[in-house]
C-alpha cells in the first residue's frame, strides 16, 4: 500500500494525499453482511443536537464486522479485501470451510488465498485469534477483548497494534498504542499482527470539502464568538480568553485537563499510565 500525492492543478489538490487503495481488492461489499444505519447527525431521540459539527455527508451502509472471532476451529480463506466508509482500517472477507462469511479488520502483511483460524490452539501466524494466554511474550496483537466473549473493544484503528508484556495469574499485561499498560483476563481472545492500512496518518484531505463528505460539519472558533455565544468570546481585536486556561463553550476547563474519574474501578488494572501529550504536539484548536 502507498499514498497519492496531486499537482496543484486546483487549490483543492494542491495539499491533497489519499492512499491508492492498492489492498482493496474488490469494489462493492458482500451484499449479506451489510445493512442500512440511521444516521443521527449529532441529535438525541428528541432531535436536540448534544453533539456540534456532526450532519450531511455520503450515504452509507454498515458492513457487520466480526469482532468476536468465536468460530472456533473452522479454518477460512481470505477471498477480498474490502473498503470500509465506517473507519479508516480496511476489511478482510472470509469465506469460511462451512460456507458462512464474514467480515474482519484486515491485519498488516495478510494476502488473497491465505489461511486464518481462531481458538485455542491456533498457529501463531498473522491474522489468527487467540487468548491471550496462549500468545507469546512480545507478540503484537490487535482487536483485544476487554472482557471475555464481548468482542474485540480495543486497538482497532489503523495501524495500531498492542504488545504482550508479561503473564502472571489471570492476567496478561498489555503496552497499548497510548501507551499505558492494563491487565487484561488471560480468557479474553486477541488477533496476531497489527491493523492495516497504516499509512491513513500521511493522508490530507486537502478541502474542506471532503471533510463535509465524512458528515463533519464547519467549527468556529470560540474566540472569533460573541460573549453570549462563547466564553472565548467578545472584546476588541485579537483579546485573550480572559480566563486562567481555555475552556468550552460550557465553561468546563479544555486542552490539557484530565477527566478519568479518580475512583474509577478499572483504576486498578491500569500498571502504568498513558503519557501526557503536550499542547503543541496534539496541536489542540481554540475550542
Amino acid at each position: 500500500m502507498a499514498i497519492r500525492s496531486f499537482r496543484p492543478y486546483t487549490p483543492g489538490t494542491r495539499t491533497r494525499v489519499v492512499t491508492d487503495f492498492s489492498e482493496v481488492t474488490a469494489r462493492k461489499p458482500e451484499r449479506t453482511l451489510v445493512v442500512s444505519k440511521h444516521r443521527r447527525k449529532g441529535r438525541n431521540n428528541r432531535g436536540v443536537i448534544t453533539c456540534r459539527h456532526r450532519g450531511g455527508g455520503h450515504k452509507r451502509l454498515y458492513r457487520i464486522v466480526d469482532f468476536r472471532r468465536n468460530k472456533h476451529g473452522v479454518a477460512a480463506k481470505i477471498a477480498a479485501v474490502h473498503y470500509d466508509p465506517h473507519r479508516n482500517a480496511r476489511l478482510a472477507l472470509l469465506f469460511y470451510a462451512d460456507g458462512e462469511k464474514r467480515y474482519i479488520l484486515s491485519p498488516a502483511g495478510i494476502s488473497i488465498g491465505q489461511e486464518v483460524i481462531s481458538g485455542p490452539d491456533a498457529p501463531i501466524e498473522i491474522g489468527n485469534a487467540l487468548p491471550l494466554s496462549s500468545i507469546p511474550l512480545g507478540s503484537s496483537v490487535h482487536c483485544v477483548e476487554l472482557y471475555p466473549g464481548r468482542g474485540g473493544q480495543m486497538v482497532r484503528t489503523a495501524g495500531a497494534s498492542a504488545q504482550v508484556m508479561a503473564k502472571e495469574g489471570d492476567y496478561v499485561a498489555l503496552k497499548l498504542p497510548s501507551t499505558e499498560v492494563r491487565l487484561v483476563r488471560k480468557e479474553c481472545y486477541a488477533t496476531l499482527g497489527e491493523v492495516g492500512n497504516s499509512e491513513i496518518r500521511n493522508t490530507s484531505l486537502g478541502k474542506a470539502g471532503r471533510k463535509r463528505w465524512l458528515g463533519r460539519r464547519p467549527q468556529v472558533r470560540g474566540s472569533v464568538m460573541n460573549p453570549c455565544d462563547h466564553p472565548h468570546g467578545g472584546g476588541e481585536g485579537k483579546a485573550p480568553v480572559g480566563r486562567a486556561g481555555p475552556v468550552t463553550p460550557w465553561g468546563k476547563a479544555a486542552l490539557g485537563l484530565k477527566t478519568r474519574k479518580r475512583n474509577k474501578p478499572s483504576n486498578k488494572f491500569v500498571l502504568r499510565k498513558r503519557r501526557r501529550v503536550s499542547k503543541r504536539s496534539r496541536g489542540g484548536r481554540d475550542s
